[in-house]
């Protein structure tokens, strides 16, 4: 323990400060290192005394935190073995949960009716019922007579280790007014975290502000120590409201102020100039179109050619509904990099959507697509197919195509962004699906510009992800919105069977199938994992009921309800001319159901499919769930999806999923995703809000606080581009962020 005298600073390592155990269970379970890193971990919400505080929105596998009154104490005998267990029915605000406990014979003692408690543990659900077993626990009471605290782990241990030194136990926090509540884990309780930042708190040297003294004034901030105390210890709601106003804004200054100095930066760069020709490919592909582009066709058009006439890159964001033509969008703009002149790479994210490009932009470019060959036309271009699984003399052919330029375009996966694929002179990067590659993948393309220049770049989804609104938000992006459907697109409905309610409509789920097969019609059978001895379900995915393999379910269906149909068999481990052959097959109406993963996320367009079914759609994120609808309804029949999952009945997973069948709209459920996820970190490479730079603050609350941050960040980078004279300020963006963050901002 750090001795009275000394005094820790923001930038101090919490290994003087507090007990080993306690340092490394900081470092191990949030990364938290200094004593800035663990007073910035700020409670996620705050209890009042008397007033118990429930978690409505906890997932099964979530670790939570609980403040409730112990309504009924129950001891249960065991139905298959001696003994039995103790079963509390706790009331946590507007809702009942029960916290179990095995082997009870002392805690039924401890644990009785009436007491005010805090728990902590594992998320499980039954029968619609939260449910905790053998949470952690401390009773929430005044300790002044000296009387023991009741709880487990190291609350209990602490509280005994101070009676002993010194007899008497303070009133101890536990028994505030307001009490805050911190994320934990199941090694570090959420009022273990909040003893620590005590300790640290009682040892805080005097705080710096970083913010001039003028703008805490004009706009009414408390200094920073006084946030940093008042949004851990509140004596008031007011008080840290207060605090964590002050602590908001220092968020979005410090982003505002990394794009600020991005964009000052990026002013310096240069891209080649590439106007548009009237007599080139891209005026001939216009003429041959077979038909007239949607009028938000033509506005991204015309928004993205003047554009690619600057000589600053252009760093823009296409984002529009599935099947809003985003591709033929970027083939004009490929085009008009092609007539400059120029190459262009097109990123895709798997070999069945480079190979899917490959062949639509062969197709549409027709004759136009054929430079090179015998008989082409004078204008044509050539377009190459860059991917992992080519053969040796397949990617050497590729990559002589590229070099040389004879190839316009280049399509690959991440094959392309390798040091061995050398470019003649790259004019424009596309990415589609920005979302699957990681930054530092992206960021690959851009510095395989000619004669200094940086590649003009275009990026392209569906449904943007958090990370994604969260970067246009900030500044980082320019956006282009694809308005409209092309004609033609049908209507799509989409129910959830809640098979964790009741399993009687599954049978028709295969019936439905069946009907629309005897039309002519195809369907997809989409699931999360390929089998045992795959990878682990998505990251998304908690702990909850178990997942239904594709192989096993390709098996199930082609051996029972749909033994009458072709069945096929799509997946990420199987090779890659199995793969295509397997996606031909399919669209050329050869295989009637395609039980597949999510590789037919993105790209594939087989009209005549018009059904699909995804298994475990609550191991899906939003966003995924909107792209894979994407891939029915493309012909002229209604599409309809089946979001079908084993959660039980009341758990938010359900209720998000009702939401996404609620609406098609790609940019309500991307605000929906926003809401589920957070904004993702802003500086750094997390693509969800797993790992965030931004603690306090929310896009779709603080629009205020955001654009009042940039104006400030845009004023003091204008005068002072290094912060020499902000040395202030320049400390609050390291604290708030790391020179690898900084970096990838830079790239992405």
């Amino acid at each position: 323990m750090t001795t009275a005298c000394t005094r820790l600073g923001l930038e101090s390592r919490l290994d003087g400060a507090l007990a080993p155990a306690a340092v490394a269970a900081l470092a191990e379970n949030f990364g938290i290192h200094t004593v800035g890193d663990l007073l910035r971990a700020y409670p996620r919400r705050y209890a009042r005394n008397g007033v118990p505080l429930g978690d409505e929105q906890a997932e099964p596998g979530d670790h939570i935190t609980v403040v409730a009154t112990i309504a009924k104490a129950d001891l249960i005998p065991m139905r298959n073995r001696k003994g039995s267990f103790l079963k509390l029915t706790l009331q946590a605000d507007r809702q009942k949960l029960e916290a179990t406990f095995f082997n009870p014979q002392k805690l039924r003692h401890v644990l009785k009716p009436g007491l005010r408690m805090m728990f902590s543990g594992t998320v499980k659900y039954f029968r619609g019922t939260m449910q905790l077993t053998h949470p952690s626990y401390v009773e929430l009471r005044a300790t002044k007579d000296g009387t023991t605290v009741h709880g487990s782990g190291q609350l209990a241990q602490m509280a005994r280790a101070q009676q002993q030194s010194d007899g008497t136990l303070t009133e101890d926090a536990l028994a505030r007014d307001i009490i805050p509540i911190y994320d934990s884990t199941r090694a570090l309780q959420s009022w273990e975290i909040w003893s620590c930042i005590r300790i640290v708190l009682e040892q805080l040297a005097p705080v710096e502000d970083p913010l001039p003294r003028e703008i805490l004034e004009t706009r009414g901030m408390v200094p920073l120590e006084t946030a940093l105390r008042a949004v851990h210890l509140p004596s008031t709601p007011a008080d840290h409201d207060t605090a964590r106003d002050r602590l908001r804004f220092d968020e979005a200054l410090a982003m505002q102020l990394v794009l600020a100095r991005q964009r000052h930066a990026e002013a310096a760069r240069t891209a080649p100039a590439m106007p548009p020709r009237a007599d080139g490919i891209a005026a001939a592909f216009d003429q041959r179109l077979p038909f007239t582009l949607t009028d938000g066709q033509a506005e991204a058009g015309r928004s993205i050619s003047e554009r690619l006439a600057q000589q600053h890159p252009m760093n823009v964001l296409l984002q529009g509904e599935v099947g809003s033509g985003k591709t033929l969008v970027a083939l004009r703009a490929m085009l008009q990099a092609i007539d400059s002149g120029h190459q262009c790479a097109l990123l895709a994210p798997t070999e069945v959507l480079a190979t899917q490009h490959y062949r639509s932009l062969r197709a549409m470019l027709g004759e136009l697509g054929n430079g090179g060959e015998l008989g082409s036309s004078a204008s044509a271009t050539r377009i190459t197919l860059l991917t992992g699984s080519m053969t040796t003399s397949q990617r050497k052919a590729a990559l002589l195509a590229t070099v040389t330029g004879d190839a316009g375009i280049i399509i690959g996966t991440h094959a392309l962004i390798q040091d061995t694929v050398e470019f003649f002179d790259l004019g424009l990067v596309v990415i589609d699906e920005q979302h699957r590659f990681g930054v530092e993948q992206r960021d690959q393309l851009r510095g395989r510009g000619r004669d200094g220049n940086t590649p003009h770049t275009l990026v392209m989804t569906a449904t943007p992800i958090p990370r994604t609104i969260a970067m246009t938000a900030f500044g980082a992006l320019d956006v282009i919105t694809l308005h409209g459907l092309p004609r033609g697109r049908s209507p799509i409905s989409s129910s959830v069977l809640a098979l964790g309610v009741s399993r009687k409509w599954l049978p028709r789920v295969w019936q439905r199938i069946t009907e629309e097969v005897e039309q002519g019609r195809q369907a997809y059978v989409v699931c999360s994992r390929i089998g045992e001895d795959a990878a682990a379900p998505p990251a998304t995915a908690k702990e909850g009921p178990e997942t239904k393999p594709v192989l096993d379910m390709h098996e199930h269906l082609s051996t029972g309800p749909l033994a009458g149909q072709r069945v096929g068999l799509l997946h990420g481990r199987l090779p890659a001319d199995e793969k295509d052959h397997t996606m031909r097959q399919f669209a050329a109406g050869e295989i009637d159901v395609l039980v597949c993963t999510t590789v037919i996320e993105v790209g594939v367009d087989v009209p005549n499919a018009t059904v699909m079914v995804i298994v475990d759609a609550d191991r899906f994120g939003i966003s995924q769930l909107h792209q894979l609808r994407g891939r029915i309804g493309r012909g002229r029949h209604a599409g309809l999806c089946i979001l079908m999952s084993e959660v039980p009945e009341g758990s938010p997973a359900l209720q998000r999923l009702q939401s996404v069948a609620a609406t098609t709209d790609g940019f309500e459920l991307a605000e929906l995703d926003l809401q589920a996820r957070r904004e993702g970190d802003i500086l750094g490479v997390a693509q969800s809000g797993t790992r965030t730079s931004l603690r306090l603050l929310s896009l779709l609350d603080h629009a205020e606080t955001i654009a009042a941050a940039r104006e400030l960040a845009e004023d003091i980078i204008a005068r002072d581009p290094g912060l020499e004279e902000h040395r202030g300020l320049a400390r609050m963006i390291t604290a708030a962020t790391t020179t690898s963050s900084i970096d990838y901002l830079d790239k992405a």
